[in-house]
């Protein structure tokens, strides 16, 4: 067994441009005051980090790693959750998701599916110039708004959306081989891949990748109604990242899963800083370390109710208390009475 390294933490929900969060330099340091040992590095503003520099250049990717080792931290993962949403992106999204997109393919869905794809080759060469093996992304998606069948969905439809997903992600994900680094899809609602039979329809359609992995969010799959604890036993072998976000699911006589339209603070199912949630963070982490999880435990903060310097400041030590630190030995080696072969053929009666 291994130790999970942490803990680490997302940056993207701090970012900003009031101090200590206006530049890379002063983020870390906050971090690092908190206790965190790793950070997941978005990769959207050049102001932080320079995606393209990193893929072009090594001297500024060692560069940048050593600015950070400097500090005593470690870049956990690059993250490009919102290019890799705009890998696919159904035409009823097109507005809402421009504004992930730079000026210069806005408007322009096949320029900026494009571009996608190229920030994803930049960052299978970017993590490989950091020295990382795994990558925080999403799937995008073609079919999200047709997830509840009325009216009937036509023959065929989600078969021809995964053949194109998969067509989209393909080059990608041989390019992210080359690199050596395992793509890990972070498993949500509103992509395409937001639970375990989404995921195996699109390894089917990839011929189960080995760079098609999974980063591990439980926080979706409460809000699903999902076993997230079983999800561990059936993709083990595929998940090479980890966020460590709380939820909870609270349905009433009146809302359940969908919501009802309300804010996320109003919602049956809602985000939580760690802790404050239900979900089962000592089993995970059991779990999890039980199947050689070596990665790092990532705290992603979202939550409907507690400020994000709290939630910070509390998830350091909440996954630090969670790491469980692997024994070199059996518990009951004390009462070892030693063997061999001939030993045990005579307690046997052989």
């Amino acid at each position: 067994m291994k130790t999970i390294k942490g803990p680490g933490i997302f940056l993207a929900q701090f970012i900003s441009e009031e101090e200590p969060f206006n530049t890379i330099e002063n983020i870390a340091v906050w971090a690092k005051s908190l206790g965190f040992k790793g950070l997941q590095i978005p990769t959207g503003d050049a102001k932080y980090f320079d995606l393209q520099q990193a893929a072009l250049s090594k001297t500024y990717a060692d560069e940048y790693k050593g600015k950070l080792q400097e500090l005593g931290l470690e870049i956990t993962e690059l993250s490009t959750h919102l290019q890799g949403q705009l890998v696919a992106v159904h035409p009823a999204y097109d507005k809402l998701f421009d504004a992930f997109a730079p000026d210069q393919v806005k408007n322009n869905p096949k320029a900026r599916t494009e571009w996608a794809i190229q920030q994803l080759k930049y960052a299978a060469k970017a993590s490989e110039n950091l020295g990382l093996k795994a990558h925080a992304t999403f799937s995008g998606s073609l079919l999200w708004q047709y997830f509840h069948p009325w009216p009937q969905r036509p023959e065929g439809l989600v078969d021809e959306a995964f053949t194109e997903l998969a067509r989209r992600w393909r080059p990608i994900l041989d390019t992210f081989d080359e690199c050596g680094v395992d793509v890990c899809y972070e498993i949500h609602p509103g992509e395409d891949l937001f639970d375990g039979i989404t995921y195996e329809m699109f390894l089917e359609k990839v011929d189960n990748h080995p760079r098609a992995c999974l980063l591990y969010d439980p926080s979706h799959f409460v809000l699903q109604q999902l076993d997230y604890i079983q999800y561990i036993d059936f993709y083990h072998e595929r998940i090479k990242a980890f966020h460590v976000k709380d939820s909870e699911f609270n349905p009433t006589g009146k809302q359940g899963t969908f919501g009802g339209y309300q804010s996320w603070l109003n919602r049956a199912g809602r985000y939580r800083s760690p802790g404050d949630g239900q979900v089962d963070f000592k089993t995970i982490f059991s779990k999890l370390t039980q199947y050689d999880f070596d990665g790092w435990a990532v705290m992603e903060w979202e939550c409907a109710i507690k400020n994000q310097i709290d939630g910070a400041t509390e998830g350091a030590k909440f996954i630090q208390d969670h790491i469980i630190r692997v024994t070199d030995k059996a518990f009951d080696d004390f009462a070892s009475t030693g063997a061999d072969a001939a030993f045990n053929r005579s307690i046997l009666g052989l």
